[in-house]
């Protein structure tokens, strides 16, 4: 059957007549046809249904091992370093025990003021007056106030400070006012702070 006869023979059929359980007797063109479209829309509907889902599942499996295998990255180099980091962890852990050192327990920081106190008188000052003031609690540490106030010149004060600055105990300056006082000399007040480690009943 030539193709003109085979496209002939579509126009004359009447699909209204056609039955599904006689497909055996329906024209030769038409089986032709759904011979093509069957597989056609079984592939169609496979894909939609199934391929299309395993290629979104296999885009996330790429995704996801991009992850895997950034994060086994970090761990390996983490593991290929882990005697060096368990060094620097005993090397912290002196660095750490030397400055708690350097804070002063509570009964300690009277002699600290009595340093202060001392530096001071040796550095040419006149103590007119030293207090402790209210501690200030932080996270991980007490801060303690010290309030001072002294007479003395330029030279004087900045003897106090480096000698301060050299004290065993960590002690830090802040917030200074300089004024005139009786004849050349000058009046400081300076307010200087210490830490303590917060004790765990603190936190």
């Amino acid at each position: 059957m030539s193709l003109k006869e085979s496209l002939n023979e579509l126009k004359d059929i009447d699909f209204a007549d056609l039955d599904i359980q006689q497909i055996g007797v329906w024209p030769v063109a038409l089986k032709a046809i759904l011979i093509i479209l069957i597989p056609l829309i079984v592939v169609t509907l496979g894909y939609f249904l199934k391929v299309r889902e395993i290629s979104e599942l296999t885009e996330r499996a790429v995704a996801q091992e991009a992850v895997l295998f950034q994060q086994y990255q970090e761990k390996a180099f983490l593991a290929a370093n882990l005697d060096a980091y368990r060094e620097q962890m005993v090397e912290l852990d002196k660095t750490f025990g030397a400055l708690l050192k350097q804070l002063p327990k509570d009964t300690e920081v009277p002699g600290l003021l009595e340093d202060i106190t001392a530096v001071a008188y040796g550095s040419g000052l006149v103590m007119k007056s030293i207090s402790l003031q209210p501690e200030k609690v932080t996270e991980f540490y007490v801060e303690l106030p010290i309030k001072i106030d002294v007479t003395g010149d330029y030279h004087d004060f900045g003897s106090f400070v480096s000698g301060v600055a050299s004290l065993p105990r960590i002690v830090t300056l802040h917030d200074y006012v300089i004024d005139q006082a009786e004849g050349s000399q000058l009046n400081m007040q300076i307010d200087a702070k210490t830490y303590r480690y917060k004790a765990e009943a603190e936190q």
